[in-house]
């Protein structure tokens, strides 16, 4: 009965859609020799945003009109979720190994549960607690690669403060997401935060850019853009929005946790990062946290619509 019942192909379209989504790492590195963080992060929503615009139009023909409240909604995903996230996103793949960046954002599923309880007020239990804890000791572990009491002795890196501004964004991001799903389909509040985001995102692309650069940008480079662009922020999350349909968002949110194995493993491949123990043991723990805390929650939101990680990641 249950082979039946069992999506395989759709499985299967959600692991490709979150090992995209993992591929995003690995073009950041690449983008990031040409173009600073601010300026990548423009070029990817700005191409996505073309995109997006028509698919709206076209798959939600009867969206509901925003009103100034849900304008400023929308103002807020996209300075959170798209601008701030991938400045901190992109100074991460500038500054720190793809390995460490991937595992340490992966520990965002549990900040979210405690942020939407806080400011959602939905419940927070121990499991929740428990997890959080777990994925955090993960999270040391990865930063110290092993060696808890050099945390001690010598504090974060600069760069750990800004993967935790990335991952602090990305969870402010979903919770205020999970307001505007209540009326809004996750294309269209996608849509409209990436606009959002992009304008934002503007000002600092100007500042940051030469002539200089756009020249000297290898093929690699805008191949690495069009890449995120096209397939990470358009097509896995097309493919994504269309599992959570299939499937639910509580069985799909499972496939999240592909991101940063997918990030770990091609990181070993096309940039010859070292993969260590503290690494594995790290996201050992940090997967089990975020199972822990999420686990409950996720069993409760079999048959509600579409969560926050529908939305562009």
């Amino acid at each position: 009965m249950e082979k039946q019942t069992t999506p395989i192909l759709t499985y299967i379209m959600l692991a490709i859609a979150t090992s995209t989504w993992g591929s995003a790492f690995i073009a950041g590195k690449v983008a990031i020799e040409s173009f600073e963080p601010a300026t990548v992060a423009f070029f990817r929503f700005l191409g996505a945003m073309l995109l997006l615009f028509p698919i709206m139009w076209m798959m939600e023909k009867n969206r509901p009109k925003p009103t100034k409240k849900d304008w400023g909604l929308f103002a807020l995903l996209g300075l959170t979720g798209i601008a701030i996230y991938n400045i901190c996103f992109f100074l991460a793949s500038k500054h720190a190994p793809v390995i460490k960046s991937s595992l340490f954002i992966a520990a965002n599923p549990v900040l979210i549960v405690l942020l939407s309880g806080w400011f959602l007020k939905e419940t927070i239990t121990k499991r929740h607690i428990v997890g959080m804890i777990v994925a955090l000791f993960g999270v040391a572990i990865i930063i110290t690669n092993g060696q808890l009491l050099d945390l001690v002795k010598t504090g974060f890196e600069p760069i750990d403060f800004v993967l935790l501004g990335a991952v602090i964004s990305w969870a402010l991001y979903s919770v205020l997401g999970k307001v505007v799903l209540g009326k809004f389909s996750a294309i269209v509040s996608t849509t409209y935060a990436v606009f959002f985001g992009t304008l934002f995102l503007l000002p600092f692309a100007l500042y940051e850019l030469t002539w200089s650069q756009v020249q000297g940008a290898t093929v690699g480079v805008w191949a690495s853009l069009l890449h995120m662009s096209i397939f990470v922020t358009v097509i896995s999350f097309i493919m994504y929005y269309q599992g959570i349909k299939q499937v639910g968002a509580a069985k799909a949110s499972i496939f999240i946790n592909v991101m940063p194995v997918s990030a770990v493993i091609m990181a070993t491949i096309f940039l010859g990062e070292t993969f260590t123990m503290a690494h594995g043991v790290g996201a050992l723990f940090v997967l089990s946290g975020v199972y822990i805390g999420t686990y409950v929650k996720t069993k409760k939101l079999k048959r509600n619509t579409p969560s926050q990680e529908a939305m562009v990641k």
